[in-house]
């Protein structure tokens, strides 16, 4: 099975109508000029010198801004910039990011004619009051009509939404999922909200009107979303920004980040407690007071089995003083665990 790779071209606010509160896409990417098709060209040559063309399946993957919302000379000049190389066979398609209110027949007529194969809808909410206090300048019912429009039209449909957003709580955000999943999505972004530099949300933080949500908060909220999307088969490409330079420990004085639920390996964080769960909900189904238990997973999982620096070990320990011991077999269906008593307490107090 070949690798997929993405190759990232970055339109910071572009066609953009408005700022989020809490949006400053040249911060986020580090992409400081206007692109162009030959900025473009460049950057997916760079990519493919260091890319193995026979083992890979490759993306050009247009993010930030709203790319359907661009001038349309734009749009044209960077997708046949894209779709050159499709036709080369040098790449298998091209996926862009937008807006749910930027999006109509034309438009997909236009992204069906460069190939373009998938398209994700910056959603962040469907609570229309908590979108207009972030300043995004549409309400759910675009994206319910743009999603219907994309799926209609052939095109692989993905969905973003935020965790975290001014006046959101837990329950706005179940929802989301909720109304998500109703709308058919192929995959879904997960993202917990940073205070950026820049932006109106770091003046709202400064003036204590915006409370960021904890991490421990933020991993709870979406580790639910995540069993969510996950029981509806919906694929879960990213939770938690990338670790970058600018997307760093608020206290790196190189990091856009002010504050908020940053961690280097959030998703780990989320996968982690998920495991924690569901090795704690077997157990109990033992009916038996556990001392020891053995847990086999496929070696892809083992990591987040134990968590992040052994935190489901020692949280399974310092809980219900009970050892785990760790065995990774490839037969095991990744995502799936088996589970051996290897002592219980009567065991232990007859030694």
């Amino acid at each position: 099975m070949k690798k997929q790779y993405i190759i990232p071209i970055f339109v910071p606010h572009l066609g953009c109508p408005n700022d989020c509160i809490f949006c400053n896409q040249k911060s986020i990417s580090g992409q400081k000029k206007k692109m162009t098709k030959e900025e473009a060209k460049k950057i997916i040559d760079n990519y493919l010198k260091n890319i193995k063309k026979d083992e890979a399946q490759i993306e050009i993957a247009f993010y930030g801004g709203s790319f359907t919302a661009i001038e349309t000379s734009l749009q044209e000049e960077l997708l046949e910039t894209a779709y050159e190389y499709i036709k080369e066979g040098k790449v298998e398609s091209i996926r862009i990011s937008t807006r749910p209110d930027c999006i109509d027949k034309e438009t997909l007529k236009r992204l069906k004619k460069y190939k373009v194969k998938t398209i994700e809808l910056g959603v962040q909410s469907a609570n229309d009051y908590i979108l207009k206090r972030s300043n995004r300048g549409h309400n759910f019912e675009d994206v319910k009509k743009a999603s219907k429009l994309i799926r209609w039209y052939g095109f692989k449909l993905g969905h973003q939404m935020m965790v975290g957003l001014p006046e959101s709580t837990r329950i706005d955000e179940i929802n989301t999922a909720k109304f998500l999943i109703k709308l058919k999505p192929k995959m879904i972004r997960i993202y917990p909200v940073l205070v950026v530099k820049n932006t109106k949300l770091e003046k709202e933080y400064q003036e204590g009107k915006y409370e960021p949500l904890p991490l421990v908060q933020a991993v709870e909220v979406c580790k639910e979303l995540v069993r969510m999307f996950a029981d509806k088969n919906i694929e879960i490409i990213r939770v938690g920004l990338q670790n970058t330079e600018e997307i760093a420990d608020p206290q790196n004085k190189e990091s856009e980040v002010v504050a908020g639920p940053y961690h280097p390996a959030f998703r780990q964080l989320v996968e982690s407690a998920l495991w924690y769960d569901a090795i704690v909900g077997k157990i109990k189904k033992l009916n038996v007071k556990v001392k020891e238990v053995k847990v086999t997973v496929n070696p892809i999982d083992a990591n987040n089995v134990i968590g992040h620096k052994k935190e489901n070990v020692l949280k399974l320990k310092d809980t219900y003083d009970v050892d785990l011991i760790l065995k990774q077999d490839k037969e095991v269906k990744q995502g799936k665990s088996k589970i051996e008593i290897i002592k219980t307490y009567n065991d232990f107090l007859e030694e």
